[in-house]
């Protein structure tokens, strides 16, 4: 299956590729600053993959917080975080914002999660088994 998650004005964007049903898709609400301040609810699927595509790479804001490791892609112009990314073993892999989703309506209920705990080497290993392939990215 194939889901489209779009910012509000169109100019981000990703095809995100699964065999999950959105039911069956974890749905994850994280309650670091950043993800509450969004009301940013997440999802992904290691055996999965995610195009991501900008029409115009310089109306993407890329923000890092914390530890330093993730790129969070938000729209310049509407202002929507649409994902964040991360290179793990030299490939890009990512977590994608369920909000923006075109099958968010048709997901369950989100999973409160902390993850205040982790150092870099184990936030890298635990994304490492849960965010989804990257397998291009236009225009960014």
């Amino acid at each position: 299956m194939k889901y489209l998650g779009t910012c509000h004005c169109g100019n981000l964007e990703y095809e995100f590729e699964t065999a999950l049903a959105p039911e069956a898709l974890p749905l994850r609400a994280c309650q670091c600053t950043f993800c509450r301040a969004h009301g940013a609810l997440s999802t992904s699927d290691p055996q999965g993959s995610v195009a991501i595509r900008a029409k115009d790479g310089s109306r993407v804001q890329r923000y890092r917080f914390g530890l330093g490791l993730t790129d969070f892609l938000i729209c310049r112009d509407c202002g929507v975080y649409l994902l964040a990314m991360m290179d793990i073993d030299g490939a890009p892999y990512a977590v994608l914002s369920a909000n923006v989703l075109d099958c968010r309506d048709r997901m369950g209920p989100p999973q409160p999660m902390d993850y205040d705990g982790e150092d870099a080497a184990g936030r890298v290993a635990r994304r490492r088994t849960r965010w989804t392939p990257i397998t291009a990215l236009r225009g960014l």
